[in-house]
């Protein structure tokens, strides 16, 4: 009679190992991405529908370290995605950058990609500083990060709120605008896929896109996955997408490249300083045991 409850025992352990084995793996979170329709070369659909970019493919990296299943939207302009967004109707957005006014309903992952925002102007004609354009017509994307900022810097310029950069250099290219900011690897982007005619670029005006992706403000669990699959993505896959969006004409904000060896290099000197440390107490051992 005592083997009997060392019987039951061992049956209820085999039929928890039986249930655990058999219960179903934890299920990839499954997201709402909305694209942007035309932010090339971060994010854009190409003529055939498809949505690709620099972003999408970080996101796709991401993805699948991060157990994210993406269900991807119709592509809109940024400020349509914003604002079903705040209608509940979107889980996750690429290409932005931090700013007050969507902290107040977006949280935000690390940085993936920075770029200055420069001022673009039709060639032949003399170059200006964004100063010198007051008065003038200066499109800039709707409801970009650097909207905000160029109205408070540059009150005195003629702000021409466009969807897209696309149709900011578009119109510049038309004469219907004097210039345009937008960041420099859209400009390259744009102005070789339209073929536009020549355009000049100006100086930096003084705002970086560090471009983040975003999602619902309180959604931990998003921000979590992205954190997974950002820390999981290797430097030499996040290069290899770098070099096939941005052209080298293009001078990154904050050079990955030179980041990453600056890194590497420190943490070198940091063990080459503590190896010299280490055999200099050795030393110092051997001559007190004598």
């Amino acid at each position: 009679m005592s083997r009997v409850p060392g019987f039951f025992s061992l049956c209820g352990l085999a039929l928890a190992v039986f249930l655990l084995r058999a219960a179903p793996a934890a299920a990839d979170l499954t997201l709402r991405f909305a694209p942007e329709k035309d932010y090339g070369p971060f994010v854009y659909q190409d003529a055939s529908g498809q949505i690709m970019g620099l972003s999408v493919d970080i996101l796709r990296g991401v993805a699948e370290a991060g157990g994210i299943v993406l269900d991807t939207l119709p592509a809109r302009s940024l400020s349509e995605i914003l604002d079903a967004v705040k209608a509940g109707e979107v889980d996750l957005v690429s290409s932005l950058r931090p700013n007050p006014e969507r902290g107040a309903f977006l949280d935000f992952s690390q940085a993936y990609v920075a770029v200055p925002a420069i001022l673009i102007e039709r060639a032949g004609g003399e170059r200006h500083t964004l100063d010198e354009m007051a008065g003038r017509r200066v499109a800039v994307g709707k409801g970009y990060a650097v909207e905000a900022f160029v109205r408070d810097n540059y009150p005195a310029v003629e702000w021409v709120a466009l969807p897209d950069d696309g149709q900011g250099l578009q119109a510049l290219a038309d004469g219907q605008v004097d210039g345009v900011v937008a960041d420099a690897a859209s400009v390259a982007f744009v102005r070789a896929r339209k073929r536009l005619p020549a355009l000049t670029n100006g100086s930096p005006v003084g705002f970086d896109y560090a471009l983040s992706f975003a999602y619902p403000k309180g959604r931990e669990d998003i921000g979590a996955a992205l954190d997974k699959g950002l820390r999981a993505l290797t430097t030499d896959r996040r290069h290899a997408i770098l070099d096939r969006w941005i052209p080298p004409t293009v001078e990154p904000a904050a050079d990955q490249r030179k980041a990453t060896v600056g890194w590497i290099a420190a943490v070198a000197a940091a063990f080459a300083v503590l190896v010299a440390l280490f055999a200099t107490i050795r030393r110092m051992r051997h001559v007190r045991a004598r």
